[in-house]
């Protein structure tokens, strides 16, 4: 699938790290570093536009790599990017550690995924048909 892209970062344009991977990295288009205090949040730029076909959007996700040695999270992950939306492509990252986290120029700060969906017609009605779980909710299927 072609996606058309406009890049206005000095970085190339965000490539699959094997041949196998689901997402691409998103850079930081910073001029000069910024400081995560813990427990603060930053929008970060990355200079990206896309235009994706109708039916299909991008989510940008946590890298596990941050998340796992310093905290650092997407706050409202997955982000969605509708494919209508021309603006550019920027992250909510979260720094959820004790520790002040330096995002430096050119760091890999999220991944993006795309992703096929549906929008659904809702049909109403008075009761839904039963399942063996039934009502169960949040850990009533193990521990």
């Amino acid at each position: 699938m072609k996606v058309k892209i406009v890049n206005k970062s000095p970085y190339p344009c965000p490539a699959y790290a094997t041949e196998q991977s689901a997402g691409v990295d998103l850079k930081a288009l910073l001029t000069e570093p910024v400081v995560l205090q813990p427990l603060e949040r930053t929008l970060v730029p990355t200079g990206l536009y896309i235009a994706l076909p109708k039916g299909y959007e991008a989510q940008v996700r946590p890298r596990s790599g941050l998340a796992a040695k310093h905290g650092i999270t997407v706050l409202n992950s997955p982000g969605t990017i509708d494919a209508d939306y021309r603006g550019e492509i920027r992250v909510i990252l979260v720094n959820l550690s004790q520790q002040p986290f330096e995002i430096v120029p050119g760091e890999r700060i999220a991944q993006m995924v795309i992703a096929r969906h549906e929008q659904v017609q809702w049909e109403e009605v008075d009761q839904l048909d039963d399942t063996q779980r039934g009502a169960g909710g949040f850990g009533s299927t193990g521990k």
